[in-house]
């Protein structure tokens, strides 16, 4: 059987990648074994170790690309307008919404990985990448809406905005199904867009 090219390789990982990304947010890191998500790529549990080599990288990488889709959603906000206010609240609305609570596979990953993180060992390369996608984020958000001239402030602004937003997420998402859970995201994005 010929051997799968480089560029065959390279499609193979980022699919992987991608079917892990969504599995980890959804399930967290223990809830994903590698054979799932081989299987959930379409792809053979023997090929896993051309890719990646452990679950270990494997979670680091797909907790970095889940970082990528929000920085993403993030930058398209900036760009479907001049005005940074209009796509700070945009983004916002859309952070701070039933359908982003409802779909953690596809959500943000400070959010779904924040537990995993916190008790992952010092130095794991998956605090390392949950640590670079957040100051990716906090980074970006100071980009968004009329922030401070001043950067100590600008950046407290932002630190607070963002904790209250992905602390929303986080007890929402832990009480889905109940009113309460929409109350809360419906009172925090109101208070944060000062509706």
């Amino acid at each position: 059987m010929p051997r799968a090219s480089r560029a065959q390789m390279e499609l193979h990982r980022q699919t992987v990648l991608h079917a892990a990304s969504k599995m980890v947010r959804e399930r967290g890191v223990d809830g994903v074994t590698v054979p799932e998500v081989m299987a959930t790529a379409g792809l053979t549990h023997g090929g896993f170790y051309r890719h990646f080599e452990s679950k270990d990288a494997l979670v680091a990488q797909a907790c970095a690309a889940a970082f990528t889709q929000r920085l993403a959603a993030m930058d398209d906000a900036l760009e479907t307008t001049d005005n940074t206010e209009a796509a700070r609240r945009a983004w916002l609305q859309d952070y701070l919404s039933p359908a982003h609570r409802d779909a953690p596979e596809d959500g943000c990953a400070t959010a779904a990985l924040a537990g995993d993180v916190a008790r992952a060992p010092e130095g794991a390369a998956l605090r390392d990448a949950y640590l670079d996608g957040l100051r990716n984020m906090i980074e970006k958000a100071e980009r968004m809406g009329n922030r401070p001239a001043d950067p100590e402030a600008r950046e407290q602004e932002v630190l607070v905005e963002l904790a209250t937003a992905v602390g929303a997420l986080v007890l929402s998402r832990a009480i889905a199904g109940d009113a309460l859970s929409e109350r809360l995201l419906d009172t925090v994005r109101r208070h944060l867009i000062n509706e």
